[in-house]
């Protein structure tokens, strides 16, 4: 009898360790994910003080701008003109909610255990998409659409922010907050029957973000789809970078001579790097 419940002890108490906290797919180092996102960090600073010393342009620069226009690429030149300022303000809701979809990954069994890893993993995700994104709107000059548009006020066109059109930040960001969620559920959960759903919803919100951009006026399709694909990238590679390389997870039996002199057996789940 001492044998049985020796071996139902081991056994049990295997499993309840093992229930208690599910096994990350992901690898977290201290010295290389602070180094990567302190300097992504630090780059986004930098760019977001471009974007501050940035000059808006004279009546007679946005002459020449419209005059110009012509020669916008055909994949953008539909847009040319585009204004609206409901669709500017409807964009940042989506835009919005999108930072706090991780937040559904600690309702999951399977992620709640690792809620400083997973917030690490997405700080380092933002941060490099803001580091990509605030250097190319700091250095980089493009009409946004409503530049040509005279329905929008004078000031506006004439501002720095009109000459932000090249890429969408807000796209970029949203995609990067909803591909991160797809992917670690999905690593979390590979056998899931909902992974197809996250993975649609994924992909639907900052495609909404990117329709009511252009619908407002503040970007050309090249600069939503750029926006979207690196946003996209960055949600989704960031974590499979981090991934276990290796892993064999196996049950194996287990057996031996206690301190009382007892023998017992049992069965443990042994993890092989």
């Amino acid at each position: 009898m001492k044998k049985i419940l020796l071996s139902s002890l081991v056994l049990a108490i295997t499993t309840l360790t093992h229930a208690q906290k599910s096994e990350s797919p992901y690898v977290w180092d201290w010295t290389t994910d602070g180094i990567w996102t302190g300097a992504a960090l630090a780059t986004t600073t930098g760019g977001f003080i471009l974007i501050q010393n940035k000059k808006g342009i004279s009546e007679a620069e946005l002459t020449t701008i419209l005059a110009d226009q012509e020669n916008i690429n055909a994949i953008d030149q539909w847009l040319v003109g585009n204004y609206s300022e409901s669709a500017n303000t409807l964009s940042d809701i989506p835009f919005f909610l999108s930072f706090a979809t991780p937040g559904v990954l600690f309702f999951d069994d399977e992620t709640n255990d690792h809620a400083g890893q997973i917030l690490g993993l997405y700080l380092e995700s933002l941060a490099t998409t803001a580091s990509l994104y605030t250097l190319s709107a700091g250095l980089i000059n493009r009409s946004r659409p409503y530049v040509y548009s005279d329905e929008a006020d004078m000031s506006r066109r004439l501002s720095s922010s009109g000459q932000r059109s090249f890429y969408s930040g807000h796209v970029a960001a949203t995609a990067t907050a909803t591909f991160f969620v797809a992917k670690v559920y999905s690593d979390f959960n590979p056998d899931s029957p909902a992974i197809p759903f996250v993975w649609a919803g994924a992909a639907v919100l900052p495609a909404g973000v990117a329709y009511f951009r252009l619908e407002a006026g503040q970007h050309y399709l090249t600069d939503v789809l750029l926006g979207y694909g690196l946003g996209a990238v960055v949600g989704y590679y960031v974590p499979e970078l981090h991934k276990r390389k290796d892993r064999n997870l196996s049950i194996v039996p287990v057996g031996g001579r206690s301190l009382t002199g007892d023998i017992y057996n049992g069965m443990a789940l042994q993890l092989t790097f």
